[in-house]
């Protein structure tokens, strides 16, 4: 099973660094160790590489913080605290892709937010893929432990 197959990459890929990452949770949430535990919903491959992409942007100081330290407001946002959402998310949407990617899997933008009044915005999707083409065309760099664990998952595929 492909998500049996993810979760072992990245134990064995990162346990230098502590860090498991671990499904069967009714929500997700990053656990500070150590040892550190990215918990994803279920059994979603989606929402593991979601919380692995979290991770990845997350620095030394965040990874010390449960769930990074960050803001989050749940599912029935209005347009204002979409869009304070939609900001955060651009990273680690555009990594979740192209962990999508390495995997041959499919992607789309999620904006968690199936309870709110609010319209999806093209603008998201936008952003999202202008950071991956910046990222493809050498302007900008993915955090060093996505580019790793793309590396990681397309051996997997």
């Amino acid at each position: 099973m492909l998500l049996d197959r993810v979760i072992q990459a990245f134990n064995s890929e990162f346990a230098p660094l502590n860090t498991r990452l671990v499904g069967g949770y009714d929500e997700p949430f990053y656990l500070a160790g150590p040892p550190s535990e990215i918990r994803f919903r279920e059994d979603f491959v989606r929402s593991a590489l979601h919380e692995v992409a979290h991770w990845c942007v997350a620095g030394a100081e965040r990874r010390k913080q449960d769930d990074f330290g960050y803001w989050y407001c749940p599912d029935g946002r209005d347009q204002a605290q979409q869009q304070a959402f939609e900001q955060v998310e651009i990273r680690p949407q555009a990594i979740e892709a192209e962990f999508c990617q390495a995997l041959g899997i499919p992607f789309s933008p999620s904006q968690d937010n199936l309870n709110g009044d609010v319209s999806p915005d093209p603008a998201f999707s936008h952003a999202i893929n202008a950071l991956r083409q910046a990222w493809h065309a050498d302007q900008a760099k993915p955090p060093a432990r996505a580019i790793q664990f793309i590396s990681r998952l397309r051996q997997i595929q």
